[in-house]
């Protein structure tokens, strides 16, 4: 793995961090925790060395001083709200972050369901979490907010909101995605806290933006490519000019949210310890960069991969065309052109020949492996087997999976799932080929390879299937894909 960015550094100095701003209350810290809390995908592709899960290292590194509190909101359990890069829903997303955590023997406090108003999804969500031993709170809208402090800090304002025991210094409050009201739920547990008199605080911690890196910055417009549908902006925090007279980074929400925050802060603390939203944040990592080069140009292919991603949203239906405007915006900004990314050149060239969907495996720097649909395989299936050959050595006319193999798969995708055009995806032609490999030691030895596909960049000529979406992100290849329907054909079998 590259060391552009120093991991080893960045989980020293954040917690250090972290653990100096608990000093500085009642050795109690309310941590409102941005990004995914693990499996940060952008994050690792943006940060060279920056592996994936660096975000729970960082907790186990903590893991004797805090116990973590998720929020979930209930508009997003009903709408049944998907993590993308998982596919699986938020409430999903939960339990899968709290079985992990439990195994790694960390507390997991409770779970909190946020701007409920009644939604049956969340009514039956609470129902499992507490019967299987999960402590689960409900917060309605807070009275008042955002613009009657009195009221929203009161007891008919936080105060309506149940008090959660902790036992440790440190609280991480965690969602499976934004406006989740994690927030919310750290200012109501203050206003509780001083209630009690426990003088506790509050700090805010980001992977993204980078306060002490440059606005324009490849990282931070990474950040805001990866935000757009959101329609987060990356600016000066004009608070943190204004008292220090010093540049930092932050984004909109935080910026237009602060004179309300520090007025609520002011309320439940008697005095507002911070002068700006970047004061709030524990963020190390621009002094965690050893690489500069490699990581801004890391963070270009990032943003080329979200302008596809967000092209392919667009044809889906899912999002308007001002999401990938304004990434080509920025990109111009930043005089990014897609020959940034060579791996679109190959895929595309190769459609230009076969005039097939394509799909483009880029190795390395120099060596870049097509494939192209068959009659039998999708593009992406067929260049996973060209490049794991290579990877293997093996001739290309080495059948990896013989006649015998391939014919009662086609049969049973034509005649059980009743595929009119049957062909294997990536997920069939790895359980052959595991298969297989139990007498086959040629095979075998290509699936020995298969490790080396984790965070290659690919590209396809048209937009992949679900099925092999779902095997690329599992395999930990970064693909792109064209804005297209193969013919127009909307309904994606495979």
């Amino acid at each position: 793995m590259s060391k552009a960015f120093n991991v080893k550094k960045y989980l020293k100095l954040q917690s250090e961090e972290i653990l100096k701003r608990t000093k500085k209350f009642d050795n109690k810290l309310y941590i409102e925790f941005g990004g995914k809390l693990f499996d940060d995908f952008h994050a690792s592709r943006v940060l060279p060395g920056f592996a994936p899960n660096s975000k729970l290292e960082l907790l186990k590194c903590l893991k004797d001083k805090l116990e973590i509190i998720f929020c979930i909101n209930a508009d997003d359990i009903e709408k049944k709200k998907i993590r993308a890069d998982h596919g699986i829903t938020y409430d999903m997303e939960i339990l899968r972050l709290i079985s992990v955590l439990n195994g790694m023997g960390m507390i997991v406090n409770s779970v909190v369901i946020t701007q409920y108003t009644g939604q049956a999804s969340a009514e039956i969500f609470k129902n499992k979490l507490e019967r299987n031993n999960i402590k689960t709170y409900i917060h309605t809208n807070t009275l008042g907010y955002p613009t009657d402090v009195d009221t929203i800090v009161s007891d008919v304002g936080y105060g309506a909101n149940s008090y959660i025991e902790t036992t440790r210094p440190l609280i991480v409050v965690a969602a499976p995605g934004p406006k989740s009201g994690k927030l919310g739920t750290c200012l109501s547990q203050l206003y509780h806290e001083y209630k009690r008199g426990i003088k506790a605080g509050y700090v805010k911690y980001e992977t993204f933006p980078v306060w002490n890196l440059p606005l324009k910055h490849p990282v931070n417009v990474a950040y805001e490519a990866s935000t757009a549908d959101l329609n987060d902006k990356i600016m000066i925090d004009p608070f943190h000019l204004a008292n220090y007279k010093q540049s930092a980074v932050n984004y909109n929400r935080d910026i237009e949210v602060f004179p309300i925050l520090k007025n609520i802060l002011e309320k439940i603390m008697g005095k507002c310890p911070y002068n700006s939203p970047t004061d709030m944040g524990v963020n190390v990592i621009g002094s965690c960069i050893d690489n500069k080069e490699e990581i801004e140009n890391a963070a270009r292919s990032e943003i080329i991969r979200r302008y596809y991603k967000y092209l392919c949203d667009y044809k889906e239906g899912i999002i308007d065309e001002s999401v990938p405007n304004h990434i080509k915006l920025l990109m111009n900004e930043l005089n990014i052109g897609l020959e940034a990314r060579e791996v679109i050149k190959a895929a595309m060239d190769k459609y230009d020949k076969c005039h097939l969907p394509t799909f483009a495996i880029a190795l390395n720097k120099r060596k870049i492996i097509t494939g192209r649909q068959t009659d039998i395989m999708s593009a992406p299936t067929s260049a996973f087997i060209n490049a794991i050959k290579h990877y293997a050595k093996i001739a290309d006319e080495i059948h990896l999976l013989s006649p015998k193999v391939l014919e009662p798969m086609l049969n049973v995708k034509k005649e059980v799932f009743n595929e009119k055009n049957p062909r294997l995806n990536l997920q069939d032609v790895l359980i052959g080929l595991s298969l297989t490999a139990l007498t086959n030691p040629t095979v075998e030895v290509a699936l020995n390879n298969i490790k080396k596909f984790k965070g290659l960049d690919a590209h396809s000529s048209f937009i992949i299937s679900p099925a092999d979406q779902t095997i690329l992100r599992n395999l930990g290849i970064n693909y792109t894909s064209e804005p297209e329907f193969y013919l127009n054909n909307i309904y994606l079998e495979n």
